[in-house]
């Protein structure tokens, strides 16, 4: 073995060394975001603009990155617009992320056929916490979903669709028996574009491509964030489910613990699991470039 691979393998042995300390650390608690702070502020974030046929009631950050583009009327609960400023440009980098640390849930339980309802009516009438991986269909969803959580104030659901997510305009997704819902991650991770044509929706979309709906979509606890395209909203309520009054929820949108800052600016926190899963594979996948290239 020459220097140069000797050099390069050390420098990999001890990034896993340092990956995996970092896993096997105490954690301060079993529930972890997966959002970044300044993309957990956002209700809605899209790549190429945002529309909205008037009026829209938002809960949380509005914005799009790196197209500015934003139109339509909107009544915020809380947050601001965020027209491509650097909160929004953050919150599309940390949105990168997220998807990649969803998807690394997976494949977990084929849904067959992509039919929802079918899955549900099979299994109890509801579905319980784990990934699911959920094939195109001409629609998804027709009724109502039922996530139960099983009493479980951490319960995590990952739906991931290789391609689009379509949900009709008779469905609903309701999430129960997770207490406050403050531990409790929803994440529906869609490889195209995501059509919400229902009446209510939970969670958190990270579409690669379009958001839309037919109007009138009610998310009291969710998010719409679209990595490359645009969110196109139609009479609709976004909330990313925060409140900091006596007896509210504080459910961050389903996101693991993140009780967020309700919009405009995000909260720090200490880096997610899913952060040091990526920056640890990216120690060793770069030692271990530099050490083929070196031959």
């Amino acid at each position: 073995m020459n220097c140069h691979h000797q050099k390069y393998l050390s420098a990999s042995m001890l990034a896993l060394t340092a990956f995996g300390a970092l896993l096997l650390s105490p954690s301060p608690g079993l529930a972890v975001p997966i959002l970044g702070s300044d993309l957990a502020s956002f209700a809605v974030l899209g790549a190429t603009g945002v529309t909205d046929v008037a009026t829209s009631t938002i809960g949380g950050n509005l914005g799009s990155a790196p197209n500015g583009s934003i139109g339509g009327g909107y009544v915020f609960s809380s947050g601001s617009l965020q027209a491509n400023t650097s909160i929004a440009q953050n919150a599309q980098l940390q949105l990168d992320a997220a998807i990649l640390a969803v998807n690394a849930s997976g494949p977990g339980t084929t849904i067959t056929g992509g039919n929802l309802d079918a899955w549900e009516s099979s299994h109890g009438g509801v579905i319980i916490p784990g990934t699911y991986t959920v094939p195109a269909a001409t629609t998804n969803l027709v009724g109502t979903l039922i996530l139960d959580g099983q009493n479980n104030n951490n319960a995590v659901w990952n739906f991931l669709f290789p391609s689009t997510l379509i949900t009709s305009t008779t469905s609903n997704v309701t999430v129960q028996h997770v207490g406050n819902g403050e531990g409790v991650g929803l994440y529906w991770s869609v490889g195209s574009a995501a059509t919400l044509n229902g009446n209510t929706f939970a969670g958190n979309v990270l579409a690669q491509t379009l958001i839309s709906s037919d109007g009138n979509l009610s998310m009291g606890c969710g998010r719409l964030l679209s990595a490359t395209s645009q969110v196109t909203l139609i009479h609709d309520s976004v909330s990313t489910g925060w409140g900091g009054g006596t007896g509210s929820k504080k459910s961050g949108g389903f996101d693991q613990g993140n009780v967020g800052s309700g919009g405009t600016g995000g909260d720090a926190k200490v880096p997610e699991p899913a952060t040091l899963l990526l920056l640890g594979s990216g120690m060793v996948g770069l030692a271990v470039w530099r050490m083929k290239k070196s031959t």
